[in-house]
């Protein structure tokens, strides 16, 4: 698959999974098509080897596996589903000054100021029952702009431009209209509607979300960028899904696509929770062979990484200072906020030279605090030889994040190189 193709294709996907709910649907069917079959947890299993699988937990959380016959030495690329974002609360209607709002938490470290002035739609997963008070539930996307948090104007805030704060509780309500007999469980049930449900008696429960309508996009001169919400960390699951639907059966590749990775990972289908250990004991139930399978792999813990941001280079150490779209990073932390250490270290270079792909290598100032990713729960969780590598981004955590049109590419080729070595 060439540059092109990939990205058009990563353009498509972003667009189209507004939450981690629609990313992993979205994921299912391209696994669906590949030749990937779906194993529910519920079920008993009979996998088959020569086989390729897939497992979903909390609509949010996703596995995909080859199943070989005769090798066990996996690469297992990790990533996350989830993205900072304003979600919308239990009883989030609030009206006055002629507007009704809706209340919003913020999930994960999210950069607010972006989010002012954005055309914003609404989308996630909603519990219900119909008239037999059986319970349902149904993912939404109203993709039309619905909502807007409008800015204070400058008339009104002189300091705006250089002491501007926002306050998560007061500044941040999307205001959605100016009719206040709107009801907010009539309006969910239409959404519901247009979504195909034909009997919603009650809204027992929701996870909805804001995201901004705008769709992804190149920019630059020669389409030098790729512009879009939720590039961390929906990039990296793009680029091991493609790399995964990419390889035969025979080929020991793992995809784990976990939610929650914003807010800590601890959770049922987090990567500190553990859904990836159960589906691997049942895929190798005796306890020599899982250890031995473990052993023999590799966990890709794949994520963004921090690009030196040319307006604001002094917060990069100078010799650790990564370029958009001069190679995949490979993170490295002392104190083991990233799982990256000198053999796996060793293993990732070697698969870049053999493809011939570029690389850098990151470092955070020694005076300032490093960030975390879902490798050091995978590798103290299951023992297994981890590395932390990311894709160069700017504005990581805004509602508008900006990556190179050639890294994932470029990432890609090298997750099907190192599926080759074992």
């Amino acid at each position: 698959m060439d540059v092109n193709d990939f990205n058009e294709g990563l353009l498509g996907f972003l667009d189209a999974s507004p939450t981690p709910f629609h990313a992993v649907r979205n994921m299912a069917g391209m696994l669906e098509n590949a030749g990937f079959e779906r194993l529910d947890e519920k079920a008993d299993w009979k996998a088959k080897r020569g086989h390729k699988y897939y497992v979903i937990r909390n609509d949010s959380s996703i596995i995909a596996c080859t199943y070989p016959k005769d090798r066990s030495d996996y690469l297992m690329v990790g990533a996350h589903t989830d993205s900072p974002n304003l979600k919308i609360k239990p009883n989030p209607v609030i009206k006055g000054d002629g507007v009704v709002k809706l209340g919003v938490e913020k999930y994960g470290g999210v950069l607010l100021n972006p989010w002012f002035d954005r055309d914003l739609s609404v989308a996630g997963r909603v519990i219900y029952s119909d008239s037999k008070n059986e319970m349902k539930d149904l993912l939404i996307d109203m993709q039309e702009p619905v909502a807007i948090i409008p800015s204070l104007a400058i008339h009104l805030d002189k300091d705006a431009n250089s002491n501007r704060s926002v306050n998560a509780q007061t500044d941040i309500p999307p205001i959605i209209s100016t009719d206040e007999s709107f009801e907010f469980d009539a309006w969910i049930t239409e959404a519901l509607e247009n979504e195909g449900a034909k009997d919603v008696a009650k809204i027992l429960s929701y996870e909805l979300s804001f995201y901004d309508t705008q769709k992804a996009s190149f920019v630059g001169l020669k389409k030098d960028f790729v512009a879009s919400a939720r590039l961390d960390n929906l990039l990296s699951c793009y680029t091991a899904l493609l790399a995964i639907c990419s390889v035969e059966a025979d080929v020991p590749m793992l995809m784990f696509c976990s939610d929650h990775e914003e807010v800590g990972s601890r959770s049922t289908s987090g990567a500190a929770g553990p859904f990836l250990e159960n589906v691997l004991r049942r895929l190798y139930p005796e306890y020599e062979p899982y250890t031995q399978m473990l052993q023999k792999s590799i966990m890709v813990s794949s994520d963004n990484a921090h690009a030196i941001h040319p307006n604001f280079s002094d917060k990069h150490d100078k010799n650790h200072a990564p370029h958009i779209n001069e190679g995949i990073v490979i993170k490295v932390n002392a104190n083991q906020r990233y799982a990256s250490n000198a053999r796996t270290i060793s293993r990732f270079i070697h698969a870049a030279d053999e493809a011939k792909m570029p690389y850098q290598k990151y470092v955070t100032r020694t005076d300032m605090g490093c960030g975390s990713t879902i490798g050091p729960a995978i590798a103290s969780g299951l023992g297994i030889e981890t590395i932390d590598i990311g894709l160069p981004t700017f504005a990581m955590h805004s509602i508008r994040e900006l990556a190179g049109s050639k890294d994932a590419h470029e990432l890609y080729q090298i997750f099907l190189m190192m599926s080759r070595y074992g």
